[in-house]
């Protein structure tokens, strides 16, 4: 890993993500396909990772890319506050109309339908108790290229709450908004991976919890339904060893494809890995742990397998991106990617609006 983050590690991590997600979604085939050994079966029919190009038609982005841009485009503006609020809640709502063949969620689609940009609170939506989905998870990671540092995690935190709570305003479901960003903000900073985890629960969670309540918005079905995030993650780190955030991280004995998917249905709400807020970012960050910089091992672990693998990979390559760059990852998975130039554009002013 480079010893800091530069301009190009930024480009990488947004072009990347977009790689993930087209790759984990495979044109619908995979992402709802809940076998990942089926998946790896099909990837070498394919030729393996290193044979695909991708391009449209076959490779199109998903949903995920579509949001992830409108909230890196929104940030950006370099506006602050409820200017910021509003541009992005605009930019989610525009981003709705090219959808066909992307697969947008059932809380991302409700959520952005009550959206009133420029009208006073129009950032905000009703609460939704079964907005617990990884809707917000998969398109935050940005936020923490925004906001790396550690003197702005108060930052990083309200934005990512507040941008997450306008599909997903369960804490289940928003509070992956706020793991996304944060592990991108630690890959920045350089953050031993062992400790993210911990960084999440112990660091940005309580900052999380206080904002809610300081905003004074649906803060009692909040904390009513507070408590399952922050006891799964917990539960995950016992399980890898990593509740002092040192490691060394316990992994099975054998873990290959099929013993990922049972790993990833237990670290899910209903048995489809990766489809909640917080079991996203837990896939992804699992993947970058067993994968270090090797990118095949990374897309194996964090994209082919059972359940919602365009939104895992899509945290997941973002993040290793911003450690790795490009290095390693075969030219023909992103010279063509569908959004190349806004990808990498944003990348770029993010990069710009964080120095």
């Amino acid at each position: 890993m480079d010893e800091s983050a530069t301009v190009e590690h930024y480009k990488a991590a947004m072009l990347l993500s977009g790689v993930g997600d087209a790759l984990g979604y495979r044109n619908q085939l995979w992402e709802f396909n809940d076998s990942g050994p089926e998946i790896q079966k099909e990837l070498k029919k394919l030729g393996g990772l290193k044979k695909i190009k991708v391009e449209l038609p076959n490779w199109p982005v998903s949903d995920d890319t579509v949001l992830h841009l409108a909230t890196a485009e929104g940030l950006a503006t370099g506006k602050g506050g409820e200017d910021l609020l509003h541009e992005v809640a605009a930019r989610y709502v525009e981003g709705m109309k090219d959808m066909v063949g992307r697969a947008p969620g059932a809380s991302t689609i409700r959520g952005v339908s009550q959206l009133k940009p420029g009208q006073e609170g129009g950032y905000r939506v009703k609460y939704n108790p079964h907005g617990a989905g990884c809707g917000a998870a998969m398109r935050s990671m940005c936020i923490g290229l925004r906001y790396p540092k550690p003197d702005q995690l108060q930052s990083l935190v309200a934005v990512a709450v507040e941008t997450s709570r306008m599909t997903h305003p369960h804490p289940t479901g928003f509070l992956g908004g706020v793991a996304s960003a944060l592990f991108a903000s630690y890959a920045v900073q350089r953050r031993p991976i062992t400790t993210w985890g911990l960084g999440l629960i112990n660091e940005a969670c309580p900052i999380a919890k206080s904002f809610v309540q300081s905003q004074g918005y649906a803060v009692e079905e909040t904390e009513r339904d507070w408590s399952y995030f922050c006891d799964k993650w917990q539960w995950y780190l016992d399980l890898r060893g990593l509740s002092n955030g040192v490691g060394p991280v316990i992994w099975p004995s054998s873990y290959g494809p099929a013993e990922r998917d049972e790993a990833y249905k237990s670290f899910s709400w209903s048995g489809w890995g990766g489809s909640s807020g917080h079991d996203a970012p837990m896939i992804a960050l699992d993947a970058l742990l067993g994968a270090g910089p090797d990118w095949e091992e990374l897309m194996s672990r964090g994209a082919f397998h059972g359940g919602d693998s365009d939104s895992t990979a899509v945290i997941a390559c973002c993040c290793w991106g911003l450690l790795y760059g490009t290095k390693g990852v075969p030219e023909r998975n992103y010279s063509n990617l569908e959004f190349r130039d806004r990808l990498e554009r944003s990348g770029e002013q993010l990069y710009a609006l964080s120095h």
